[in-house]
């Protein structure tokens, strides 16, 4: 059985479909959650799904995802579980990978939204897809598909 599981979460469509979907491993016992928000590197400019930004300035982007944790928590804490947050900083799958590893997690949660457009898919690459790569434990990928 999962033992400690973490989502990661970044307020998106797929992120809340990933976290509104974690009910279902309810019957895995009471794995100890850690919901998990990345803050990229001003470089790092395709973080999950969130989009696309410039600025070498993270403060605003800090604030939002920390709002949107606290909420995630607040929403998991509702369904029953145990949960806590952890604001991360730096390029989305090596700080996901090393958390994980770091707090020898059994499973790793994301959310992943198709893209319609080849040219966006293309462009856009997968957080979640590179994650498996990368990822010292399991990944559970939940899908939202565009309509």
């Amino acid at each position: 059985m999962y033992k400690h599981i973490i989502l990661a979460y970044d307020g998106s469509a797929s992120g809340q479909k990933a976290l509104l979907e974690i009910k279902e491993l309810a019957h895995w016992g009471q794995p100890r959650l850690t919901l998990v928000a990345v803050v990229p590197t001003p470089m790092d400019v395709g973080s999950m799904e969130m989009g696309y930004y410039a600025s070498t300035n993270t403060a605003a982007v800090e604030a939002q995802l920390e709002q949107q944790l606290n909420d995630g928590v607040a929403a998991l804490k509702a369904m029953g579980f145990a949960a806590h947050g952890e604001l991360l900083k730096g390029e989305v799958i090596k700080a996901l990978s090393e958390y994980a590893d770091r707090m020898s997690a059994d499973l790793l949660v994301v959310g992943h939204r198709h893209e319609s457009n080849l040219l966006r898919r293309w462009w856009s690459g997968s957080t979640a897809k590179a994650l498996v790569d990368e990822s010292p434990c399991n990944v559970l990928i939940v899908v939202e598909r565009s309509a």
